[in-house]
């Protein structure tokens, strides 16, 4: 599943093509992704101005002058891309089955944007924008890393007295929003920490290390345009290429590129977790 830079790396691409445009129309091929689509979706869309394109956690947030706003989630294999009109670097064959473009929005400059979806874990709903604050899916989250209320402080408080593992604790969307598993791995191998570490044990000296260690997997990966593992390809359908950095994660039995012990994997919670048990303590 996209984690946050992976969709950070997406609204990056749509937010040129789709903010300040009008939505001239909306194709809907199926009633329904995840979830039913919204009541009269296509026509409460058609016409509306795109006022702001963001991102809060995973999810797409497209701000129309119909004051309200349009939540996109991409699921597992959802996609967006871009062709048409004036767009640059972002008119590309993608090369994705017509058969599971689902939405279609053709855009007053031209462009059209196209969601596929082949396993339809995505969905798109529409929320009033004066009540957005309550939106179900959002409200219980926690701080995302690289915002001002995720620091140290933070995550001694939000760690203290949990006694789940350190790993299915940050993938706690209460605690963390927008981490995701490869990431995770990643930044307890930076921070020298054991997935399997309690996480009542963290705060302090190991908080200080784990804090700037979440923060700058991030960056990297949004900077790199994301991980390309499976499905996940931009709007303009080039692949992410932090996956050649990985220290851990996907690496089962290769050396650490620290002390060159085999990298080791276990599942908690459904999810594999790889680590260097030399390393991570």
């Amino acid at each position: 599943m996209p984690e946050l830079p992976e969709v950070e790396t997406v609204r990056r691409g749509l937010a040129p093509v789709m903010e300040g445009q009008r939505i001239d129309r909306l194709v809907q091929n199926r009633t329904n992704l995840r979830f039913p689509f919204p009541d009269r979706f296509a026509e409460r869309l058609t016409g509306a101005h795109v006022r702001h394109l963001g991102r809060k956690a995973k999810f797409l947030t497209l701000e129309l002058s119909t004051d309200e706003v349009l939540v996109m989630h991409l699921g597992m294999t959802g996609r967006f891309t871009v062709s048409g009109g004036q767009v640059g670097e972002f008119h590309h064959e993608t090369g994705t089955d017509p058969r599971h473009d689902h939405v279609v929005f053709t855009l007053s400059n031209g462009a059209s944007v196209t969601y596929n979806d082949p396993r339809r874990f995505g969905f798109m709903e529409l929320w009033p924008a004066r009540q957005f604050g309550a939106y179900p899916r959002l409200i219980a989250m926690g701080p995302e890393p690289l915002s001002n209320g995720f620091s140290e402080t933070y995550l001694n408080a939000a760690l203290t007295g949990r006694k789940t593992p350190i790993k299915s604790a940050l993938l706690d969307q209460s605690v963390i929003a927008g981490l995701g598993n490869i990431y995770v791995c990643e930044a307890l191998w930076r921070a020298g920490i054991s997935p399997r570490r309690s996480a009542t044990t963290v705060p302090g000296k190991r908080a200080a290390r784990l804090v700037p260690a979440i923060n700058e997997v991030i960056a990297e990966a949004i900077a790199a345009g994301g991980s390309s593992i499976s499905d996940f390809a931009s709007a303009s359908g080039e692949l992410g290429y932090f996956q050649h950095t990985f220290a851990v994660y996907d690496r089962e039995g290769q050396a650490c590129p620290s002390c060159a012990a085999p990298i080791q994997r276990i599942v908690q919670s459904g999810r594999s977790s790889f680590f260097c048990s030399h390393c991570q303590r």
